[in-house]
């Protein structure tokens, strides 16, 4: 520092971190905080409404439509948040969301709602929901500096949608009628696009964010956008290919992917239905209602752990947090008492939050912005089919053993799928991405492809 320098003539760059809850993350945070209670609301008043009027059968028929459609509309989605802004997409999907849920409030009120009308509506939630969730793992980056924090915070209010709104859920069907429920969902989707809609980007912003998806191809921690010739009017079919290029070409992505479907088969899909016989037979029905609470309250604390940590490995430090996981199907297959069973569940649901940040954040932050809500609709269908089979196949598997045996069939899967993961280089060296020296965010570095 020279004679004539103050101390507050340095240029030294800033050593605090920047503010999560601007003006665009505070909306974006709102919406998807909303939407997240809504969805946590959903399977229990179609489980209670729907099954008091058309049994199980008809239950089961109403959320496999629900997931089918998801299924088969997830990848299409991607392309269509790519191609034409994910905001535009999500701000659409809850606008849908807010006619089926407001259709089936009125049907409900009305009296008893035809089922056709329920699969109808199922079909087209499921649809909507396509179209929702691949750009929300785009958004983040866009409102976001630090995607880190804001994942593990975005973690926190799922983590509560998930403990708070079965029981309101339930709570309101008893006090009230399942149409109460449905109409307090139509409105929480009708306040999350109402704020996603307020959400404002500079132009060049914009331009960055949305880059029409088809032609951004990261180079080193840049991007490179085709020329327009080479993006209009684009076809489907190159779109799902170029994504699908984009997400082969990474080993870690597409590796992970594959071990949890087999986590999906194995583990996260025989879980509740196992657990939930198994639980309710020995301790009752309150004792498991409890524990999945317990797991909701774990699933919270692993989301605040998550904020502050920052490991240079994430993948590696999320692969030790599942092991921990193998604690909740473990005590649930070795009949447990209720203190210990409930540690489990609250274990469990840590290690699944802190993973889940680690994962998304090195999704958004390794993958082109240009293709990210495309590479983010392969990993959606293949971890939701892994557990919608597992789910199925949960229960013609007790014909072949106990629910106790095949649940430590699953700790045991759990164990050997994070060995699987420590096994793969580009998983295990997969580092932490950069910071920009504008602080406006990561760059991804080309680490683990």
């Amino acid at each position: 520092m020279t004679a004539t320098q103050t101390p507050t003539d340095r240029t030294d760059p800033p050593t605090t971190r920047p503010p999560l809850w601007d003006r665009r993350f505070t909306l974006y945070f709102t919406a998807r905080a909303v939407s997240l209670l809504g969805d946590a609301m959903m399977p229990v008043a179609a489980a209670l409404a729907v099954g008091a009027l058309y049994g199980v059968s008809g239950v089961g028929l109403v959320l496999g439509t629900w997931t089918g459609t998801f299924v088969l509309l997830v990848l299409s989605g991607g392309v269509f948040a790519d191609r034409f802004g994910a905001r535009r997409m999500m701000v659409g999907a809850d606008l849908v969301r807010v006619l089926t849920q407001g259709v089936l409030a009125v049907a409900f009120f009305a009296g008893t709602p035809p089922f056709w009308l329920l699969v109808t509506m199922a079909a087209l939630a499921g649809a909507a929901v396509a179209m929702f969730l691949p750009g929300a793992n785009g958004m983040v980056l866009q409102v976001a500096r630090e995607p880190q924090r804001a994942n593990a915070t975005l973690k926190v209010a799922d983590a509560l949608a998930h403990l708070l709104g079965p029981a309101l859920a339930g709570l309101l069907i008893t006090l009230t009628s399942a149409g109460t429920v449905y109409a307090i969902d139509a409105g929480t989707f009708l306040l999350s696009a109402a704020c996603l809609a307020l959400i404002r980007f500079a132009p060049g912003e914009a331009r960055t964010a949305t880059s029409a998806g088809a032609g951004a191809v990261a180079v080193a921690g840049t991007s490179v956008v085709d020329p327009p010739s080479a993006r209009t009017g684009g076809a489907l079919r190159r779109d799902l290919r170029q994504g699908w290029q984009e997400f082969r070409a990474r080993t870690w992505m597409w590796a992970v992917i594959l071990i949890w479907m087999g986590y999906g088969v194995l583990v996260f899909g025989p879980l509740v239905p196992l657990g939930s016989a198994l639980v309710g037979a020995r301790l009752g029905p309150n004792a498991y209602g409890l524990a999945v609470s317990c797991l909701g309250a774990g699933t919270v604390l692993g989301g605040l752990l998550a904020i502050p940590l920052r490991p240079a490995r994430p993948l590696a430090a999320g692969t030790v947090a599942m092991a921990l996981y193998t604690a909740l199907p473990l005590c649930v297959a070795l009949g447990a008492d209720l203190p210990l069973l409930l540690a489990g569940h609250v274990l469990g649901g840590a290690a699944i939050a802190f993973w889940s940040v680690m994962w998304a954040t090195s999704v958004q932050t390794h993958t082109p912005p240009g293709v990210l809500n495309r590479v983010t609709a392969y990993e959606l269908a293949g971890s939701v089919s892994g557990i919608a089979l597992g789910q199925i196949l949960a229960g013609p598997a007790t014909a072949l053993a106990t629910p106790s045996r095949l649940l430590l069939v699953s700790a045991g899967a759990c164990l050997v799928g994070c060995a699987a993961l420590f096994a793969i280089p580009a998983i295990r060296t997969l580092h932490r991405a950069a910071p920009t020296n504008n602080g406006a965010g990561p760059t991804a570095v080309p680490v683990g492809r």
